[in-house]
């Protein structure tokens, strides 16, 4: 049937009005990043801390008029921590074409899993929370890093507990997966550099708090020191119970265990508990990137609290937007991907960042913190040779 004339043209005009559809996750007015990370489950604090910490630094840059008049947006899916979950995630968002990149997902054993996927697809994966190597891999040219790897952290504690304090047997409790045993890696190359070698070994699976066969195996040994390479909630269930049984060594966190959450989870036991960090104390304001940081934050959120994690987040978030001022108007996945490549070196408010041919991660340095009593945190010294990479 013919439309008369007069509808037919209001459909028309109508249809002339609509936006196009976003491809590839950028309009005229917008682009949208995807994020897959543990949103639920006990590594729930890393994703939603890396969540907070993007939307904070996309949020800053929208209340100043957006990146080339584009408000930036994040979605954010929820992994469980789970690879096949992670996977089936990154295949809907690159299949919806929806989305510019991938930013900010969380873990090894996910990464590993998700990262193939990307690189095939040629999708942006923009700030990992996590040090494992196989991502600095520099023929991966849609990866971008922020923080120092696993190795270096590993290192740092190394050096810390021997070189400085003198000990001679440290054991390790590691998650039973890609991610743990990257950090039983490198603490074994640390310590065979010094002719040393392991008191025990400990496992638990990830996604649960079963550490107590692990603490039974471990305490045999009577270590000084026990590294820990896990999430927060086993972590700190394998302390208290640990405190419970009067056993007491040092006890040592990777940056992935997630500070504040593990702190808060310790309560009392977590008084002199030690955290390697990949980012500055994110209370530090006398560093202008810190103090823009507790700015976006509290604009975004007057409640939130700053901490390692929404930090590092922070961080990662600034950096998708440099690579989109770079790309300019003329905003395409391959034009940022592009600005990813060419990021170089520069200043970040203070914060000096190193990217260039065949190096894909900005921060090199490690620092070290401690629990306070209060549940704060404190830094501990160390060389210039044991604090970077």
């Amino acid at each position: 049937m013919k439309l008369p004339n007069s509808v037919a043209a209001l459909l028309a005009a109508a249809t002339f009005a609509m936006p196009a559809l976003a491809q590839q996750g950028v309009s005229e007015s917008s682009v949208q990043f995807a994020q897959v990370a543990a949103l639920d489950g006990p590594a729930a604090a890393l994703g939603n801390g890396m969540r907070i910490g993007i939307t904070a630094a996309f949020e800053e840059a929208n209340r100043n008029g957006g990146i080339a008049g584009r408000m930036v947006t994040l979605e954010s899916f929820d992994d469980g921590y789970e690879p096949d979950r992670s996977v089936a995630h990154v295949k809907s968002v690159i299949e919806g074409d929806a989305h510019l990149g991938l930013i900010g997902p969380v873990g090894t054993p996910t990464t590993r899993a998700t990262q193939p996927v990307a690189t095939s697809a040629g999708m942006p994966f923009v700030g990992p929370f996590t040090g494992a190597g196989f991502l600095r891999d520099p023929s991966l040219n849609n990866v971008v890093n922020v923080r120092a790897t696993y190795a270096a952290e590993t290192e740092a504690w190394i050096a810390h507990l021997v070189d400085e304090l003198g000990m001679e047997s440290i054991a390790i409790l590691y998650q039973d997966d890609g991610f743990g045993r990257v950090g039983l890696a490198g603490v074994n190359a640390a310590l065979e550099k010094r002719g040393m070698s392991l008191a025990a070994e400990g496992t638990y699976t990830r996604n649960t708090v079963a550490v107590k066969t692990a603490l039974l195996n471990i305490r045999k040994a009577k270590p000084q020191a026990v590294v820990m390479v896990g999430a927060y909630k086993p972590i700190a269930e394998f302390v208290k119970l640990s405190k419970k049984l009067k056993f007491e060594p040092t006890f040592v966190n990777i940056s992935f265990v997630g500070s504040n959450a593990l702190a808060t989870e310790l309560g009392d036991d977590g008084e002199g508990v030690i955290i390697s960090q990949v980012v500055p104390f994110p209370w530090d304001t006398s560093l202008p990137v810190v103090a823009e940081y507790h700015a976006a934050l509290k604009a975004n959120d007057p409640a939130a609290e700053p901490n390692f994690v929404t930090f590092e987040g922070y961080l990662v978030g600034r950096i998708a937007l440099r690579a989109l001022e770079t790309a300019g108007a003329d905003l395409t996945r391959d034009s940022f991907l592009a600005a990813l490549g060419n990021l170089g070196a520069f200043d970040l408010g203070g914060l000096s960042f190193s990217y260039g041919p065949g190096d894909n991660q900005g921060l090199d340095t490690v620092f070290l913190t401690r629990i306070t009593k209060d549940g704060g945190f404190e830094s501990i010294a160390l060389s210039e040779q044991h604090a970077s990479k």
